[in-house]
């Protein structure tokens, strides 16, 4: 299964560096463009945190209920959602993530309709890969030292109790959110790609809140399963938005003038004044 991910992973690279290559008409300037020193740097150490990051997650281990961190060590606020579980929202939150594929369904759309090109469309869906990469591995890394357990790891309702008993490893981990982070590195990605594709659009403002308004739904059903805590949607929303715009500003073509750059064994950044 791994090998077979690994050449899944490695054919959609390979198209994407295809697709950028390939010249065609596009409606608007492309306020984003890809370089191969700063890809190929900002691929490879997105990969690196994300396999680190699931390296460090899947080494998490069941703890014993009694040696579960009091209600006094947590924030204030969280408090109250300690013991919280439900199935119900548990399942909306998963159904929930088809959202990730909104970035791609427009930027598809954008080049079917003629608005956009297969090299925007490689842009994009590039940058999109490597903001995935980069918060999922922070996410996991950080989940994996275990500053506090899931919500329902406290729960003595009856399912809430039964999921308890049944928790693998990684539930000892909350913080912080990988779904909140997810679903706002597509928000700010759905938002971007439809400003770019479509400049003139009077509905640019009616996406930007629609995407930002379901991440942030997303979010607070995490919240209702007792998956995590508000503090873990509010870290994760804050990672997921940041790691984003960072790539995106990486790729603005009026920052020409900042370079990454990686060698075996060393990396670095180049500023030119």
């Amino acid at each position: 299964m791994e090998k077979r991910s690994s050449i899944i992973r490695s054919l959609a690279l390979s198209a994407i560096l295809c697709l950028w290559c390939t010249p065609s008409k596009a409606s608007a300037e492309i306020e984003y463009e890809l370089s191969p020193t700063l890809d190929i740097t900002l691929s490879v150490l997105g990969a690196a945190a994300q396999g680190i990051g699931s390296y460090l997650h899947s080494q998490m281990e069941i703890k014993d209920r009694d040696a579960l961190r009091p209600a006094k060590d947590f924030l204030p606020w969280d408090r109250k959602f300690m013991g919280r579980y439900s199935e119900t929202a548990d399942l909306m939150s998963d159904i929930g993530s088809v959202i990730a594929v909104a970035p791609l369904a427009i930027g598809g759309y954008a080049w079917y309709s003629g608005a956009s090109n297969g090299k925007e469309f490689a842009t994009f869906s590039l940058m999109f890969f490597q903001s995935v990469l980069f918060q999922s591995g922070i996410n996991l890394a950080t989940r994996s030292l275990e500053i506090w357990p899931r919500p329902y790891i406290y729960s003595e309702c009856e399912k809430g109790k039964e999921a308890a008993q049944n928790a693998k490893g990684e539930a000892y981990g909350s913080f912080f959110s990988g779904h909140a982070s997810a679903a706002f590195t597509v928000a700010v990605f759905a938002s971007e790609w439809y400003d770019q594709v479509f400049p003139n659009s009077a509905n640019t403002g009616l996406v930007r809140a629609l995407a930002f308004s379901l991440a942030g739904f997303e979010s607070v059903l995490r919240v209702a399963a007792g998956k995590h805590y508000p503090t873990d949607i509010l870290i994760g929303a804050l990672v997921g938005t940041g790691v984003s715009y960072g790539v995106l500003t990486l790729h603005k073509n009026r920052n020409k003038k900042f370079s990454l750059w990686a060698f075996p064994g060393v990396a670095g950044a180049t500023f030119l004044f």
